[in-house]
Protein backbone atom coordinates (compact mmCIF):
# COMPACT_ATOMS: atom_id res chain seq x y z
CA UNK A 1 0.00 0.00 0.00
CA UNK A 2 1.50 3.22 -0.94
CA UNK A 3 2.62 5.81 1.84
CA UNK A 4 -0.39 8.56 1.99
CA UNK A 5 0.31 12.64 3.32
CA UNK A 6 -2.18 15.04 4.69
CA UNK A 7 -0.80 18.91 3.41
CA UNK A 8 -2.44 21.88 4.38
CA UNK A 9 -2.37 24.53 1.62
CA UNK A 10 -1.61 28.17 2.20
CA UNK A 11 -2.36 29.87 -0.98
CA UNK A 12 -2.03 33.61 0.78
CA UNK A 13 -1.73 37.13 -1.16
CA UNK A 14 -0.62 38.27 -4.53
CA UNK A 15 0.91 35.78 -6.46
CA UNK A 16 1.07 32.95 -3.85
CA UNK A 17 -1.56 31.48 -5.52
CA UNK A 18 -0.24 31.15 -8.64
CA UNK A 19 3.19 29.75 -7.27
CA UNK A 20 1.27 27.64 -5.33
CA UNK A 21 -0.28 25.90 -8.51
CA UNK A 22 2.72 25.44 -9.76
CA UNK A 23 4.26 23.80 -6.68
CA UNK A 24 1.40 21.40 -6.50
CA UNK A 25 1.34 20.13 -10.04
CA UNK A 26 5.06 19.56 -9.74
CA UNK A 27 4.68 17.66 -6.24
CA UNK A 28 1.53 15.58 -7.44
CA UNK A 29 3.85 14.53 -10.68
CA UNK A 30 6.12 13.63 -8.38
CA UNK A 31 3.73 11.61 -6.06
CA UNK A 32 2.55 9.77 -8.97
CA UNK A 33 6.22 8.70 -10.60
CA UNK A 34 7.05 7.75 -6.94
CA UNK A 35 4.20 5.84 -5.95
CA UNK A 36 2.85 8.40 -3.19
CA UNK A 37 -0.43 10.14 -2.74
CA UNK A 38 -0.35 13.66 -1.52
CA UNK A 39 -3.95 15.21 -0.28
CA UNK A 40 -4.27 18.81 0.02
CA UNK A 41 -6.52 21.05 1.93
CA UNK A 42 -6.55 24.72 1.53
CA UNK A 43 -7.66 27.53 3.89
CA UNK A 44 -7.26 30.80 2.98
CA UNK A 45 -5.33 33.04 5.60
CA UNK A 46 -4.32 36.01 4.49
CA UNK A 47 -5.06 39.72 3.09
CA UNK A 48 -8.10 39.25 1.48
CA UNK A 49 -9.66 37.21 4.49
CA UNK A 50 -8.93 39.62 7.03
CA UNK A 51 -9.95 42.70 4.96
CA UNK A 52 -13.28 40.49 4.90
CA UNK A 53 -14.06 39.48 8.17
CA UNK A 54 -11.23 41.34 10.14
CA UNK A 55 -9.51 38.05 11.55
CA UNK A 56 -5.95 37.08 11.33
CA UNK A 57 -5.33 33.86 11.50
CA UNK A 58 -8.71 31.49 14.02
CA UNK A 59 -7.30 30.44 17.56
CA UNK A 60 -7.99 26.67 16.00
CA UNK A 61 -5.31 27.59 13.35
CA UNK A 62 -2.45 26.38 14.92
CA UNK A 63 -4.41 23.13 16.19
CA UNK A 64 -5.56 22.10 12.69
CA UNK A 65 -2.30 22.40 11.14
CA UNK A 66 -1.14 19.87 13.93
CA UNK A 67 -3.11 17.44 12.00
CA UNK A 68 -1.61 17.47 9.05
CA UNK A 69 1.76 15.61 7.88
CA UNK A 70 2.81 19.32 6.54
CA UNK A 71 2.29 23.05 5.54
CA UNK A 72 3.01 24.46 1.76
CA UNK A 73 2.81 28.24 2.05
CA UNK A 74 2.26 30.68 -0.84
CA UNK A 75 2.88 34.12 0.52
CA UNK A 76 1.71 36.37 3.02
CA UNK A 77 1.22 40.00 2.61
CA UNK A 78 -1.66 42.38 1.25
CA UNK A 79 -0.82 46.09 -0.09
CA UNK A 80 -4.48 47.19 1.89
CA UNK A 81 -3.02 45.69 5.36
CA UNK A 82 -0.52 47.38 7.14
CA UNK A 83 2.59 45.40 6.95
CA UNK A 84 3.36 43.50 10.03
CA UNK A 85 -0.06 42.67 10.95
CA UNK A 86 -0.23 39.69 8.51
CA UNK A 87 3.56 38.56 8.95
CA UNK A 88 3.29 38.61 12.65
CA UNK A 89 -0.82 37.47 12.93
CA UNK A 90 0.00 34.52 10.70
CA UNK A 91 3.86 33.36 9.80
CA UNK A 92 5.72 34.39 13.09
CA UNK A 93 2.57 33.31 15.08
CA UNK A 94 2.19 29.94 13.37
CA UNK A 95 6.13 29.41 13.88
CA UNK A 96 5.94 29.93 17.26
CA UNK A 97 2.76 27.86 17.88
CA UNK A 98 3.65 25.19 16.31
CA UNK A 99 7.45 25.45 17.77
CA UNK A 100 8.95 25.52 13.93
CA UNK A 101 12.30 26.37 15.95
CA UNK A 102 14.68 25.83 12.45
CA UNK A 103 14.43 28.04 9.77
CA UNK A 104 16.20 25.81 6.91
CA UNK A 105 17.48 28.03 3.84
CA UNK A 106 19.79 26.59 1.05
CA UNK A 107 21.70 28.46 -0.85
CA UNK A 108 22.36 27.19 -4.37
CA UNK A 109 23.74 28.41 -7.43
CA UNK A 110 21.39 26.38 -10.51
CA UNK A 111 23.00 25.99 -13.50
CA UNK A 112 22.10 28.75 -16.30
CA UNK A 113 20.88 31.31 -13.47
CA UNK A 114 22.83 34.45 -12.93
CA UNK A 115 24.57 35.43 -9.84
CA UNK A 116 26.36 39.53 -9.31
CA UNK A 117 29.21 37.32 -8.11
CA UNK A 118 31.79 37.90 -9.97
CA UNK A 119 33.53 34.53 -11.48
CA UNK A 120 31.48 32.36 -9.10
CA UNK A 121 29.11 29.52 -10.87
CA UNK A 122 27.12 26.91 -9.23
CA UNK A 123 30.38 24.93 -7.95
CA UNK A 124 31.17 27.79 -5.23
CA UNK A 125 27.82 28.72 -4.45
CA UNK A 126 26.26 25.35 -2.19
CA UNK A 127 25.70 25.63 1.10
CA UNK A 128 23.17 25.88 3.67
CA UNK A 129 21.91 28.13 6.63
CA UNK A 130 20.29 26.52 9.73
CA UNK A 131 18.41 29.72 11.83
CA UNK A 132 16.87 29.61 15.18
CA UNK A 133 13.67 30.69 14.04
CA UNK A 134 11.35 30.90 17.42
CA UNK A 135 13.81 32.85 19.68
CA UNK A 136 15.81 36.20 19.99
CA UNK A 137 14.65 39.82 19.00
CA UNK A 138 11.63 38.19 17.08
CA UNK A 139 9.92 37.15 20.36
CA UNK A 140 8.86 40.75 21.34
CA UNK A 141 10.24 41.18 24.59
CA UNK A 142 10.50 44.84 25.50
CA UNK A 143 8.26 47.99 25.24
CA UNK A 144 8.21 51.81 25.39
CA UNK A 145 8.20 54.06 28.33
CA UNK A 146 7.10 57.42 27.75
CA UNK A 147 6.40 57.32 24.06
CA UNK A 148 5.38 60.29 22.14
CA UNK A 149 8.04 62.17 24.37
CA UNK A 150 11.40 63.16 23.58
CA UNK A 151 12.89 61.22 26.35
CA UNK A 152 10.66 58.20 25.03
CA UNK A 153 12.86 54.95 25.33
CA UNK A 154 12.15 51.60 23.47
CA UNK A 155 13.77 48.14 24.48
CA UNK A 156 13.27 45.08 22.57
CA UNK A 157 15.47 41.89 24.16
CA UNK A 158 17.48 39.34 22.26
CA UNK A 159 16.73 36.95 24.79
CA UNK A 160 18.04 32.88 24.44
CA UNK A 161 18.10 30.12 26.98
CA UNK A 162 20.69 26.86 27.00
CA UNK A 163 17.59 24.68 25.76
CA UNK A 164 16.96 26.61 22.55
CA UNK A 165 20.03 27.10 21.90
CA UNK A 166 21.07 23.29 21.98
CA UNK A 167 18.49 21.91 20.23
CA UNK A 168 19.04 24.65 16.83
CA UNK A 169 23.10 23.64 17.38
CA UNK A 170 21.71 19.97 17.43
CA UNK A 171 20.02 20.10 14.57
CA UNK A 172 22.95 22.14 12.70
CA UNK A 173 25.50 19.26 13.68
CA UNK A 174 22.35 16.37 12.65
CA UNK A 175 22.20 18.28 8.98
CA UNK A 176 25.77 18.73 8.31
CA UNK A 177 26.73 15.26 9.44
CA UNK A 178 23.79 13.77 6.62
CA UNK A 179 24.55 16.45 4.26
CA UNK A 180 27.84 15.06 4.25
CA UNK A 181 30.05 17.26 1.98
CA UNK A 182 32.77 18.83 3.39
CA UNK A 183 31.20 17.94 7.28
CA UNK A 184 31.92 21.54 8.08
CA UNK A 185 29.64 23.74 10.18
CA UNK A 186 30.23 27.65 11.05
CA UNK A 187 28.47 29.53 13.72
CA UNK A 188 27.67 33.22 13.02
CA UNK A 189 27.60 35.86 15.88
CA UNK A 190 28.42 38.51 17.47
CA UNK A 191 30.71 37.43 20.52
CA UNK A 192 32.49 40.78 20.52
CA UNK A 193 29.74 42.86 21.50
CA UNK A 194 27.17 40.64 22.20
CA UNK A 195 29.11 38.67 25.38
CA UNK A 196 26.47 37.69 26.51
CA UNK A 197 23.89 35.68 24.21
CA UNK A 198 26.86 34.81 21.43
CA UNK A 199 28.90 33.84 24.62
CA UNK A 200 26.19 31.03 25.13
CA UNK A 201 25.93 30.28 21.61
CA UNK A 202 29.90 29.76 21.16
CA UNK A 203 30.06 27.74 24.36
CA UNK A 204 27.59 25.64 23.61
CA UNK A 205 28.67 24.92 20.05
CA UNK A 206 32.19 23.76 21.28
CA UNK A 207 30.58 21.70 23.63
CA UNK A 208 28.39 19.98 22.06
CA UNK A 209 30.40 19.75 19.09
CA UNK A 210 33.57 18.08 20.67
CA UNK A 211 31.41 15.65 22.81
CA UNK A 212 28.94 14.46 20.23
CA UNK A 213 30.29 15.34 16.72
CA UNK A 214 33.96 15.47 16.81
CA UNK A 215 34.39 14.32 12.78
CA UNK A 216 32.76 17.52 12.22
CA UNK A 217 34.74 20.91 11.45
CA UNK A 218 33.65 23.40 13.84
CA UNK A 219 34.27 27.58 12.62
CA UNK A 220 33.46 30.83 13.53
CA UNK A 221 32.50 34.37 11.90
CA UNK A 222 31.12 37.34 13.11
CA UNK A 223 28.36 38.21 11.72
CA UNK A 224 29.65 40.76 9.46
CA UNK A 225 33.12 38.39 8.40
CA UNK A 226 29.75 36.03 7.20
CA UNK A 227 28.46 38.80 4.89
CA UNK A 228 32.07 39.62 3.12
CA UNK A 229 33.18 35.92 2.93
CA UNK A 230 29.34 35.08 1.74
CA UNK A 231 29.93 37.48 -1.31
CA UNK A 232 33.87 37.20 -1.71
CA UNK A 233 34.30 33.67 -1.48
CA UNK A 234 30.94 31.43 -1.08
CA UNK A 235 32.60 28.20 -1.57
CA UNK A 236 34.33 28.32 1.52
CA UNK A 237 31.09 27.16 3.59
CA UNK A 238 28.94 24.18 4.11
CA UNK A 239 26.41 24.45 6.81
CA UNK A 240 25.90 27.80 8.52
CA UNK A 241 23.87 27.94 11.80
CA UNK A 242 23.24 31.43 14.03
CA UNK A 243 20.39 33.28 15.32
CA UNK A 244 17.16 34.44 14.79
CA UNK A 245 18.07 38.15 13.88
CA UNK A 246 21.68 37.34 12.08
CA UNK A 247 19.62 34.38 9.88
CA UNK A 248 17.09 36.88 8.83
CA UNK A 249 19.89 39.02 6.77
CA UNK A 250 22.11 36.72 5.93
CA UNK A 251 19.65 34.38 4.17
CA UNK A 252 18.78 37.12 2.11
CA UNK A 253 21.53 38.21 1.21
CA UNK A 254 22.12 34.45 0.37
CA UNK A 255 19.56 35.02 -1.63
CA UNK A 256 20.45 37.27 -4.06
CA UNK A 257 23.57 35.31 -4.53
CA UNK A 258 21.90 32.58 -5.68
CA UNK A 259 20.11 34.56 -8.18
CA UNK A 260 17.50 36.34 -6.50
CA UNK A 261 14.44 35.63 -3.99
CA UNK A 262 12.39 33.99 -7.25
CA UNK A 263 14.17 30.97 -6.82
CA UNK A 264 15.05 30.98 -2.95
CA UNK A 265 13.26 28.76 -1.12
CA UNK A 266 13.34 27.96 2.95
CA UNK A 267 11.37 25.87 5.36
CA UNK A 268 10.15 26.42 9.30
CA UNK A 269 10.96 22.82 10.99
CA UNK A 270 9.64 21.35 13.55
CA UNK A 271 11.92 18.08 13.65
CA UNK A 272 8.81 16.37 16.22
CA UNK A 273 6.11 18.43 14.87
CA UNK A 274 4.58 19.89 11.82
CA UNK A 275 6.95 22.02 9.39
CA UNK A 276 5.74 24.42 7.11
CA UNK A 277 7.86 25.18 3.69
CA UNK A 278 7.51 28.67 1.59
CA UNK A 279 9.15 30.92 -1.19
CA UNK A 280 10.86 33.51 0.18
CA UNK A 281 10.40 36.06 -2.27
CA UNK A 282 6.84 37.67 -0.60
CA UNK A 283 3.32 37.88 -2.42
CA UNK A 284 4.75 40.36 -5.52
CA UNK A 285 1.07 42.25 -5.83
CA UNK A 286 2.19 44.01 -8.52
CA UNK A 287 2.42 41.10 -10.90
CA UNK A 288 -0.52 39.40 -9.49
CA UNK A 289 -2.80 37.51 -12.12
CA UNK A 290 -0.12 38.50 -15.17
CA UNK A 291 0.93 34.66 -15.11
CA UNK A 292 4.28 35.93 -15.17
CA UNK A 293 6.05 35.66 -11.96
CA UNK A 294 8.89 32.63 -11.40
CA UNK A 295 7.21 30.03 -9.42
CA UNK A 296 10.56 27.89 -8.86
CA UNK A 297 10.73 29.14 -5.38
CA UNK A 298 7.74 27.22 -4.43
CA UNK A 299 8.34 24.15 -6.59
CA UNK A 300 11.70 23.85 -4.93
CA UNK A 301 9.82 24.39 -1.61
CA UNK A 302 8.01 21.48 -2.80
CA UNK A 303 11.08 19.37 -3.13
CA UNK A 304 12.36 20.32 0.39
CA UNK A 305 8.77 19.10 1.97
CA UNK A 306 9.27 15.84 0.49
CA UNK A 307 12.70 15.26 1.17
CA UNK A 308 11.66 16.56 5.01
CA UNK A 309 9.17 13.71 4.64
CA UNK A 310 10.95 11.21 3.78
CA UNK A 311 10.18 11.41 0.11
CA UNK A 312 14.16 11.79 -1.01
CA UNK A 313 14.07 10.00 -4.20
CA UNK A 314 11.20 12.21 -5.50
CA UNK A 315 12.90 15.35 -3.86
CA UNK A 316 16.24 14.66 -6.12
CA UNK A 317 14.06 14.53 -8.91
CA UNK A 318 12.44 17.59 -8.71
CA UNK A 319 15.57 19.26 -7.85
CA UNK A 320 17.18 17.27 -11.11
CA UNK A 321 14.19 18.82 -13.05
CA UNK A 322 14.48 22.43 -12.08
CA UNK A 323 18.39 22.49 -12.86
CA UNK A 324 17.56 21.08 -16.25
CA UNK A 325 15.37 23.40 -16.79
CA UNK A 326 17.33 26.59 -15.78
CA UNK A 327 20.20 25.45 -17.40
CA UNK A 328 18.13 24.91 -20.93
CA UNK A 329 15.08 27.00 -20.83
CA UNK A 330 15.24 30.05 -18.88
CA UNK A 331 17.02 32.93 -20.14
CA UNK A 332 16.42 34.79 -16.60
CA UNK A 333 14.73 34.67 -12.91
CA UNK A 334 12.70 37.55 -12.93
CA UNK A 335 8.92 37.91 -13.20
CA UNK A 336 8.30 38.46 -16.81
CA UNK A 337 11.34 38.15 -18.44
CA UNK A 338 11.49 34.45 -18.20
CA UNK A 339 10.59 33.92 -21.29
CA UNK A 340 7.96 31.52 -20.16
CA UNK A 341 4.46 32.22 -18.33
CA UNK A 342 4.37 30.97 -14.93
CA UNK A 343 2.30 28.31 -16.06
CA UNK A 344 4.38 26.98 -18.36
CA UNK A 345 7.63 27.02 -16.10
CA UNK A 346 5.79 24.31 -13.81
CA UNK A 347 5.14 22.39 -16.86
CA UNK A 348 8.28 22.46 -18.09
CA UNK A 349 9.50 21.22 -14.33
CA UNK A 350 6.92 18.70 -14.48
CA UNK A 351 7.84 17.02 -17.62
CA UNK A 352 11.16 16.89 -16.62
CA UNK A 353 10.09 14.85 -13.99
Amino acid sequence: MSKSYNIAVLPGDGTGPEVVIEGKKVLKTAADKFGFKLNFEEFDFGGDRYLRTGEVLPDSASEEMKKFDSIFLGAIGHPDVKPGILEKGILLRLRFELDQYINLRPVKLYPGVPTPLKDKGPEHIDYVVVRENTGGLYTGIGGFTMKGTPDEVAVQSMVYNRKQVERCLRYAFEYTRKRNKNNKLALCGKTNVLTYTYDLWERAFHEIGQKDYSEIKREYYHVDATCMWMVKNPEWFDVIVTGNMFGDIITDLGAITQGGMGIAAGGNINPEGVSMFEPIGGSAPKYTGKNVINPLASIACGAMMLDHLGEEEAALKIEEAIMDVTANKLKDMGAGRMGYSTTEVGDLVAERI
